[in-house]
């Protein structure tokens, strides 16, 4: 029998080391990421009974919740970090990133995983859509600092930086409408039958709900705080930073009810706060309430996401599942992203190298992945589980390990270029 009173304790202890790591950690190879998630791995090893509770399988509903609310909390604040702003021309690197790269990634990871698991198309497509989403959270030594921080040479002169941040706040919703291209495909029959509803609808139609509703729930919000005065000061002066989850629940609530994708809605309600009042100090702060309370719940996340890949998927490895994740993390992600990338004069060639590398998978592809499970076959939807954790696992270990030195490269070249 289960003991929840260890649990509580060895959570404690693991989420006390996760909070000191980061500054202990910073620009070192060894990042917190990768000790809690050892840190969940040693107590799916050691407590296989106290595991059980968390396991992904076993209590998938619980498993997306979690993810679902990590994942919002960290969009509102990748939106609240880019101090850019959302245009057609700014943002051509993204667009290419969402528009080419992230649809050449699904359709690689589906051959890959139709090809190499012999899984049905619909369940490759599926393992396309869990595995497209950036993660927005893991690669924090890779993606801009946050509103005001560095001067603004991260957004305004970091390209790469600026790419990386702005794609994993856009790609976690735009997985989902190929998500639903995999539920109909198993659900719904032959493809002449929906197609067309799909493309209308679910990649268009809640698209542009999910974008409008947000970016409108951002600029009225961002107005009541900057443009409202009670007195001499204006209302966000009386605000704590709080309110800034508030916003993003709303957003995500409102996007969800009025039938848009409700995380593109939370990451353009932040755009939208922004735009009303874009040097505020009051941004800094809300910033870093919301990378506070990002941090604990990723921490959370990745101690479930170890414990259950040791107590879980480690033992159903097998060798397809490794050319899977090697396929998707040395292949296809770097392949599809520098074709993407491919003329874009923003980008010299190690930064177009750069960003086609760091495309961290994470949390984001848990929640895709538990989210389907109400739609397909537990023995079509969990036999994606170890291909899918060990991306997970050996993205947020090699990414992590590598981001440091990598950013460290990247910054040395630049220096050197500007001196020449």
């Amino acid at each position: 029998m289960a003991n929840t009173d260890l649990i509580y304790a060895v959570i404690g202890a693991a989420l006390l080391i996760g909070s000191i790591l980061p500054q202990l950690l910073r620009e070192r190879v060894l990042s917190a990421p990768i000790v809690v998630v050892g840190v969940g791995m040693l107590i799916g090893w050691l407590m296989p009974n106290e595991s059980q509770l968390v396991d992904v399988i076993e209590h998938a509903e619980l498993a997306e919740r979690m993810a679902e609310i990590t994942v919002i909390v960290a969009l509102f604040g990748v939106g609240l970090a880019l101090d850019r702003p959302l245009s057609f021309r700014g943002w051509t690197t993204t667009w290419r990133l969402l528009a080419i790269g992230m649809p050449l990634s699904i359709a690689g990871v589906a051959v890959l995983g139709w090809w190499v698991l012999g899984v049905t198309p619909a369940v490759a497509i599926l393992l396309g859509a869990v595995l497209a989403p950036t993660d927005p959270v893991l690669a924090s030594d890779v993606q801009v600092e946050g509103p005001g921080k560095g001067e603004g040479d991260d957004d305004e002169h970091d390209e790469a930086r600026f790419a990386l941040t702005s794609e994993a706040g856009l790609n976690d919703a735009l997985a989902f409408p190929f998500v639903y291209l995999a539920i109909y495909l198993a659900t719904k029959g032959p493809p002449t039958e929906w197609i067309w509803t799909w493309l209308a609808w679910d990649l268009v139609g809640k698209t542009v709900i999910g974008a409008v509703a947000g970016w409108a729930i951002g600029r009225v919000v961002g107005v009541a705080l900057y443009r409202v005065h009670i007195g001499d000061h204006r209302l966000v002066g009386y605000v704590e930073p709080a309110a800034a989850v508030a916003t993003l629940t709303l957003a995500y609530g409102v996007g969800e009810l009025v039938g848009g994708w409700g995380f593109l809605a939370v990451f353009c309600a932040a755009l939208g706060v922004r735009a009303v009042e874009r040097t505020s100090e009051k941004h800094a702060r809300f910033h870093e309430f919301i990378e506070y309370t990002e941090h604990l719940l990723t921490l959370l996340v990745l101690l479930v996401i170890g414990a259950s890949f040791i107590s879980d998927a480690v033992f159903r490895l097998e060798w397809s599942h490794v050319a899977v994740a090697a396929g998707v993390l040395f292949v296809i992600r770097p392949l599809t992203a520098w074709i993407a990338l491919l003329g874009d004069g923003r980008l010299v060639l190690p930064e177009r190298l750069f960003v086609s590398t760091f495309g961290v998978r994470g949390v984001g592809s848990l929640f895709y992945l538990c989210y389907a499970m109400g739609y397909f076959s537990e023995d079509d939807g969990w036999s994606l589980w170890p291909a899918v954790s060990l991306v997970i696992v050996a993205s947020i270990v090699l990414h992590g390990a590598a981001a440091s030195p990598a950013m460290t490269a990247l910054d040395r070249y630049r220096r050197r270029t500007k001196a020449t």
